[in-house]
């Protein structure tokens, strides 16, 4: 052999010995120092278990729990380890026949395969669970209970904010998002359970168990040497008033609709009521799948969150933000008057208003109060053919981006999942509406809220909020603040959004005639002894489809208001679906939210209009005969009219 050659060989040598030598370093290791993975490597001895922690709890602001955790059981089956079970006994005690039992064995194995464990019967019933318990050692050989967080809601409400947990579905854990979860693990699927089910899920916990040769648990590995504990989830703090949502949901019985109720200064939700309501407790235990099927069914579709998921025209609402346009821009002053007597001509078609009386638009004020439709028309005009814009293409685009600024046409970034942009329709929209022929007169009705433009309540809530605070609001959120969190999680709902370089006098201008609504207009129903309100009714157009055309339906009830006049407190949109004019429902509802909020209780003189709000019902009849919440919410306590007014009024 050359000498060239002797070298390498040593080399080889030298190579190999070395990772034989870690090889049997790193064995020696293993099997004399560390017996962690001896012991557990024995699958006929020991069991891992899983330890779910418990969830964050909720509280609202005045840090009231408002859901709390129970503790259910899931009975889990592993199908390579069923072996010599009483089948029939188990099935009896499940209350299924053998054909069941075979049917669940097998979509436990299509789901996680045949060594994974997956939820064979869940949320046991106290029951069955007790049955179980007391028989568990002759199902040993495949079959385990796992204890499950559940929900409860102790005031029965805010279903649509707070959301549900459910088993996370085979679909979700393809997704790389949800890497750290496995088969059998449940997750937040809709609302504040969703959108912070990272802070709210806590972190598992391992538990191993010996077991002796008949499969009997005989106590824990080494003292628990090996197991992890659970960690539980943080809480969340929300600007939520518990008590304010509790009476919206009551006052939005029988009723489709919406109530948003916002703090001007923080940005923080008060109030989210989506009517028809129904109670959060409906959706835990071992009916929650049964419920949840005859919800999603239901006719009048209560899983709409139609604070942040139903679009609406704003109607009268509108003309708040119509008439700040104008004042910004300069095209008009709070004296500016129109010379309406009863219609808008200006567009060779007669536009009818409420009123015909002279000088019932005499100045911007008046024309507020008495909600002048010819008066609101003529400021988006004066807006959109500003010479200065140079065309209307130009002025409706200048238009779209103030109604931007407001927070109507696209999301403002609630904390809960599903929200609406809105409508607010840009030129190019126009052009095809209208094949590129459109002048300020095509769009004229967006002045007085109709035309194309839709917002949820959210949007108008919170552009109560814009004027109320003269000029800017925060990002409309529910949580305050989360325990033990030093995350920026919370950072863009503190960041304050200003808009222009509106003056001062522009909003006092809107805001004193918003005050005339309340004082000596169309929403004297919202006047509260002493305390300066400020508001505007709607009543907005309604159209839908019947026996294939397109019809008018009877209007959709609309309020906005906030108060007091000075350092507003509260800011609140309702909208009462097909209810007809403004001060019909959505003023008294408001009204009476309002005063609760602000005084903290209900005078014994509202108790009549109380009384017509919570035994109205503005359901059509076909509706109300095929929706099955009524008869839901009865199996969990609902209270009846009678027993509220009782509460509230002693």
């Amino acid at each position: 052999m050359s000498a060239y050659n002797q070298p390498r060989k040593r080399v080889l040598i030298f190579i190999i010995t070395g990772l034989a030598l870690i090889l049997i370093t790193r064995l020696l290791y293993l099997q004399v120092v560390e017996k962690k993975y001896v012991r557990l490597a024995d699958a006929n001895a020991v069991t891992r278990k899983i330890v779910y922690p418990s969830r964050g709890i909720i509280f609202d602001r005045q840090n009231r729990s408002i859901l709390s955790n129970d503790i259910l059981y899931d009975l889990v089956v592993t199908p390579a380890a069923v072996k010599k079970i009483d089948t029939a006994y188990l099935c009896n005690i499940l209350q299924i026949d053998i054909d069941e039992f075979k049917s669940r064995i097998a979509d436990a194995v299509k789901k996680n395969g045949r060594v994974r464990p997956s939820v064979f019967a869940g949320l046991l019933s106290a029951a069955t669970y007790s049955r179980l318990q007391e028989s568990m050692y002759l199902f040993q050989s495949g079959f385990e209970l796992v204890q499950r967080p559940i929900r409860s809601y102790p005031y029965k409400a805010a279903a649509n904010i707070l959301g549900y947990i459910g088993e996370i579905s085979p679909a979700m854990l393809k997704l790389s998002h949800y890497s750290d979860y496995q088969s059998g693990d449940y997750i937040g699927l809709t609302g504040l359970e969703k959108t912070y089910e990272s802070v709210l899920m806590g972190q598992r916990g391992t538990q191993y168990i010996v077991k002796d040769n008949l499969n009997r648990p005989q106590g824990s590995l080494e003292n628990g040497a090996y197991d992890t504990a659970a960690i539980a989830g943080k809480n969340l703090r929300l600007s939520l008033d518990i008590e304010l949502q509790v009476l919206g949901e009551q006052l939005m019985r029988n009723k489709i609709g919406s109530i948003v109720a916002i703090d001007p200064q923080t940005g923080g939700i008060l109030a989210m009521v989506s009517g028809p309501v129904f109670d959060p407790n409906l959706l835990t235990g071992s009916s929650r799948t049964r419920n949840v099927s005859k919800l999603f069914s239901d006719p009048t579709e209560p899983f709409l969150n139609r604070g942040i998921q139903a679009t609406y025209q704003p109607g009268s609402s509108m003309k708040p933000l119509t008439a700040i346009v104008a004042l910004d821009e300069g095209l008009i002053t709070p004296a500016f008057g129109y010379p309406c007597t009863g219609g808008y001509y200006a567009c060779g078609h007669r536009v009818g208003c409420m009123h015909a009386e002279g000088g019932h638009a005499a100045n911007l004020r008046i024309a507020m109060a008495h909600s002048c439709n010819s008066y609101f028309m003529h400021l988006y005009r004066l807006e959109v053919d500003a010479g200065k814009w140079g065309g209307v293409k130009n002025g409706h685009t200048k238009w779209k981006e103030y109604m931007s600024k407001f927070g109507l046409g696209h999301k403002l970034g609630i904390d809960i999942p599903g929200e609406n942009p809105g409508i607010v329709a840009d030129t190019a929209v126009l052009n095809r509406l209208y094949h590129g022929n459109w002048s300020s007169c095509s769009e004229l009705y967006v002045g007085m809220g109709q035309g194309q433009v839709a917002v949820t309540p959210l949007q108008m809530a919170n552009a109560m909020c814009l004027i109320a605070n003269r000029g800017f609001y925060y990002l409309p959120h529910l949580v305050q603040s989360i325990d033990q969190d030093n995350s920026d999680l919370l950072k863009k709902f503190k960041e304050k959004h200003a808009v222009g370089n509106v003056s001062d006098t522009a909003y006092s201008a809107v805001i004193y005639g918003m005050e005339d609504v309340i004082e000596h207009g169309t929403g004297r129903g919202a006047h509260m002894e002493g305390i300066d309100v400020c508001g505007k009714t709607g009543t907005a157009q309604n159209r839908g489809i019947v026996d294939g055309k397109v019809v008018d339906l009877k209007d959709h009830s609309v309020f906005v208001a906030f108060a007091p006049r000075e350092h507003p407190r509260i800011a609140i949109a309702v909208i009462v679906e097909n209810a007809g004019m403004g001060a019909a429902f959505a003023v008294p509802i408001a009204n009476l939210m309002m005063e609760k909020y602000l005084r903290d209780t209900l005078p014994a003189s509202k108790q009549p209009i109380m009384k017509r709000m919570l035994e109205s019902s503005t359901i059509s009849l076909a509706k109300q005969q095929l929706s099955k919440i009524d008869s839901l919410n009865m199996t969990t306590g609902a209270l009846t009219a009678d027993q509220v007014l009782k509460h509230y009024f002693h």
